[in-house]
């Protein structure tokens, strides 16, 4: 078995809890009794091809999101999690496109050991990391669910409320294309009856610098750069929003865990709520 050569940071302000983990870390856990991994996107077609040894796929339309694009229920995150062969006693890994979606998730229904793999599935695969196209399901679990913890999701009554709010900071973290309301959608599509802009008050800050090319985090000092609106030392909210959720916990992940900034909420709803409502206000340009 090739080794693979990517890990996580080794910085001390990395990775509180432990929950960022490198390849050779998930190498050498993979076949651990305990351990679940989920690869998280909006298509299951890169998945279908090929994945890592025994990961199970979450899809971000169909299994965390409802027809009009809303969180789904609580009866609904039960059901994925013991159909995903998880326990709450699993060690629980997620990567692709979406993974820290995955974390904020399970951190947000108190799951003790979640991690997010710190690099590209591409790079796991092509330094011979345990790769396979088995779609065969885990065995069912029985999951109970927790309540879920609203120091970490914002609502889109809390969101309206924040609006000006000095205490408060809402962060857009979609492209500037869709910031300024030339898009609804990342790829470039408007949504019937929807409208495109952002939220009145909302920094635009984009996330691109967040990962290196091979898909691992960043630096410190250069999270710091990118986060630099943002009063790290201070206690302010942070309310971060895209468009369904998955940028939008990628910054979260970043500022709890590698930046230690302990009050941040994700708008789990984010623009495909925000845009799709006819009385919440939007500002283009």
């Amino acid at each position: 078995m090739t080794a693979l050569n990517t890990y996580a940071a080794t910085e001390p302000e990395f990775a509180r809890g432990d929950v960022l983990v490198g390849a050779r870390w998930l190498e050498r856990h993979l076949h651990d009794a305990n351990l679940r991994v989920v690869e998280i996107d909006v298509s299951r077609a890169a998945y279908g091809e090929g994945h890592i040894e025994g990961a199970v796929f979450w899809n971000i339309y169909s299994d965390l999101k409802d027809s009009t694009y809303q969180p789904v229920d609580d009866a609904a995150v039960a059901h994925l999690l013991s159909r995903s062969g998880i326990t709450r006693e699993s060690t629980v890994v997620f990567y692709g496109y979406a993974s820290a979606m995955g974390v904020w998730l399970m951190k947000l229904y108190g799951h003790v050991d979640v991690r997010l793999l710190d690099c590209a599935r591409d790079v796991w695969q092509n330094e011979g990391g345990p790769w396979s196209d088995d779609e065969e399901p885990p065995t069912l679990t029985s999951y109970p669910l927790l309540d879920s913890d609203d120091r970490m999701r914002a609502d889109q009554p809390a969101v309206e409320a924040a609006i000006g709010d000095a205490a408060c900071m809402i962060v857009d973290v979609r492209a500037p294309l869709e910031y300024v309301g030339e898009r609804f959608w990342p790829s470039g599509g408007l949504e019937e009856g929807g409208r495109a802009g952002h939220i009145p008050s909302a920094v635009h800050l984009t996330i691109d610098g967040l990962r290196d090319a091979g898909g691992s985090f960043v630096g410190v000092d250069v999270l710091r750069g990118v986060f630099a609106p943002i009063d790290l030392s201070g206690d302010g909210q942070v309310i971060t929003y895209c468009t369904v959720g998955g940028r939008a916990c990628t910054a979260w992940f970043a500022l709890t865990y590698l930046l230690g900034h302990d009050n941040v909420r994700v708008y789990d709803g984010s623009w495909a709520q925000w845009g799709r409502l006819p009385s919440t206000p939007v500002e283009v340009g």
